[in-house]
């Protein structure tokens, strides 16, 4: 890991920037002198760290304001990083189903989002790992956002991961479906009941294939922007409860 750029935030939370091999990374660390718990922060990629980085820097923030701190990664195939054309495919394939006001296929579903997942699981580990050898970071560990897929896939593989905040806002792959019934860590799950662009069934489908004891579903009203400061609370509660 080697880190490339350095500024405070608010004053008091440090943010660098750093690459892994190929991949660009931004750490968020609070002011603390004691190994911290980690939470990597998740997105739905399409758009870049650049572009996501203000919703990413609010989110490491309020990490930050509650003792944690925070990590992400650049998703493969965004940003600088190289295309990856079976997803650019079955992303215009997507656009063009919707158009067509057509049901989304489990074909290019699979398309979409599996590839991502078998490249950019194996980078959150290798990442996961650097940031767990700086003396600053101490663990226990969390994930929160992003494409649900990736995080069903980690928390199913990586027992480093300890509790997860799931946004049930993105495709679900049939094989996703079936890893979330091997997940047994506590989870808490973001659902917007009027996201216009998720199936809401899909998601209840995916809450109930869990097979962790404890998971919580925060449901609110709105659409997939709408996400209330009471969302975001439930899951400062959440990871307090399970990573300190």
């Amino acid at each position: 890991m080697q880190f490339t750029s350095e500024q405070r935030l608010d004053g008091d939370i440090t943010e660098r920037r750093f690459t892994l091999g190929e991949i660009p990374g931004i750490l968020w660390t609070p002011p603390s002198a004691s190994p911290t718990p980690l939470i990597l922060l998740g997105h739905p990629g399409g758009l870049g760290l650049d572009r996501m980085y203000p919703r990413l820097a609010a989110r490491a923030r309020y990490a930050a304001a509650n003792g944690f701190a925070a990590a992400t990664i650049e998703l493969p195939g965004n940003g600088d990083r190289p295309r990856l054309d079976v997803v650019a495919q079955a992303r215009a394939d997507l656009r063009q189903a919707l158009a067509a006001g057509e049901p989304v296929s489990d074909d290019i579903i699979d398309r979409l989002v599996l590839p991502l997942v078998e490249q950019a699981v194996p980078e959150w580990q290798a990442t996961l790992e650097a940031l767990l050898a700086l003396p600053e970071i101490g663990g226990p560990v969390g994930f929160a956002g992003g494409v649900i897929a990736i995080g069903i896939r980690l928390a199913t593989i990586d027992p480093r991961i300890v509790a997860a905040d799931l946004f049930a806002g993105s495709y679900v792959p049939r094989a996703t479906l079936e890893e979330a019934r091997q997940i047994t860590i506590p989870l808490h799950v973001l659902l917007q009941w009027d996201d216009e662009g998720n199936d809401r069934q899909t998601a209840l489908d995916l809450f109930d294939a869990f097979g962790s004891k404890e998971k919580t579903l925060c449901a609110n009203m709105g659409g997939h922007t709408g996400v209330p400061q009471s969302a975001a609370d439930s899951a400062a509660a959440f990871f307090a409860r399970h990573l300190k």
